[in-house]
């Protein structure tokens, strides 16, 4: 490959990158050890009286109370996208413009529904409420980059792939990142915005950092992980709406789509849900996302034609087993501070919290 790159080389480079894939704009720990010194079992009982601190029994309709509320949070959050009329598509800047406004509203406001459901039941955590909602300052640090590099991890194969097929090499590729055109380009389009900054923020902020308390007193940590993802996938349903109105497809070929959709981002929502308690940081979540939107579904398809598919194939299996392997060593809440707010919403937080 050729040494230097010229600007306007890095410039069709940028607008590459900035034209981001995405499916949507839209998990333990091993035993610590058999003999614990007297300090680990000062520890350990310090942080079970906090977990157990104002959660000595579950408010009668409780579970109602906290699905109800969700399912009036998710709706908000979907309405609020279909206030502006408009007969123009999605991805038209007017319509993502006006939807940036009144989504970014409902999300300001959804932490009053939290305050609400808290004040409604009776419950009064230690935490903050925003603390309770993954806003802190402890542990920050690791849950900036551990979580997204566990993230990138099981997308090794795509990432290895996108290497070999770049026509760029490592040198240049850093150039184009440091340079301020690239942002400023990536930062003027609005479907980058909506897909790398607006809708992993919005959505995490929704559908993990408001749900999750409310779900964790009633359900446990364990069974929260697995409901809160479906508002998450139901949430996306409204996909079809457009579909639907723009022909863009057989009616069975989009509801097939469209169930495709709700089990892809049901399962990353378990994905998040699952860092946000871990770690009782908002932020991991929001990263995990972006980057997942950029990556977009794995294109195993490719893959498979790809002139290097075996090596390829071998890193795709090689991430999906790394995953696995460090996902509860990487999420460990020792890292982000022991115990994690929503963990001390419940009485039996189990392995998910410790």
């Amino acid at each position: 490959m050729n040494g230097n790159m010229g600007r306007q080389d890095r410039l069709a480079l940028m607008a590459s990158f900035c034209g981001a894939k995405t499916v949507s704009s839209q998990l333990l720990q091993t035993p610590v050890g058999l003999a614990m010194n007297d300090d680990d079992d000062l520890k350990s009982s310090f942080h079970s009286e906090q977990l157990h601190a104002n959660v000595a029994s579950v408010p009668d309709g409780l579970c109602w109370v906290s699905i109800l509320s969700c399912l009036l949070l998710a709706c908000s959050y979907v309405g609020s996208l279909y206030v502006w009329k408009s007969e123009l598509p999605r991805d038209h800047p007017a319509v993502i413009k006006r939807r940036f406004t009144s989504v970014l509203i409902v999300s300001a406001l959804s932490p009053v529904f939290v305050w609400a459901w808290k004040d409604f039941t009776g419950i009064q955590p230690v935490p903050s409420l925003l603390a309770l909602m993954g806003i802190r300052l402890e542990g920050l640090i690791p849950a900036i980059i551990l979580p997204l590099l566990l993230t990138m991890v099981l997308f090794l194969g795509p990432l290895i792939q996108l290497a070999m097929d770049c026509p760029w090499g490592f040198i240049d590729g850093m150039k184009v990142v440091v340079d301020p055109c690239f942002w400023s380009l990536c930062l003027s389009d609005m479907r980058w915005l909506r897909n790398q900054v607006v809708a992993p923020l919005t959505e995490e902020l929704v559908f993990r950092a408001c749900m999750l308390p409310m779900l964790v007193p009633c359900a446990g940590p364990s069974t929260a992980i697995f409901t809160c993802p479906l508002f998450f996938g139901v949430a996306h349903f409204h996909h079809v709406i457009e579909l639907l109105r723009f022909r863009q497809g057989t009616v069975s070929g989009i509801f097939l789509s469209a169930v495709f959709q709700f089990s892809y981002t049901a399962v990353f929502g378990a994905y998040t849900a699952f860092i946000f308690i871990r770690t009782g940081h908002l932020v991991g979540p929001v990263l995990c996302h972006s980057f997942c939107n950029y990556m977009g579904f794995p294109a195993l398809s490719t893959a498979l034609d790809h002139p290097h598919r075996l090596t390829i194939l071998s890193f795709y299996v090689l991430g999906v087993v790394l995953f696995f392997l460090l996902i509860f060593p990487m999420t460990d809440p020792l890292f982000y501070g022991l115990p994690t707010p929503v963990c001390t919403l419940t009485s039996t937080p189990g392995s998910i919290c410790s």
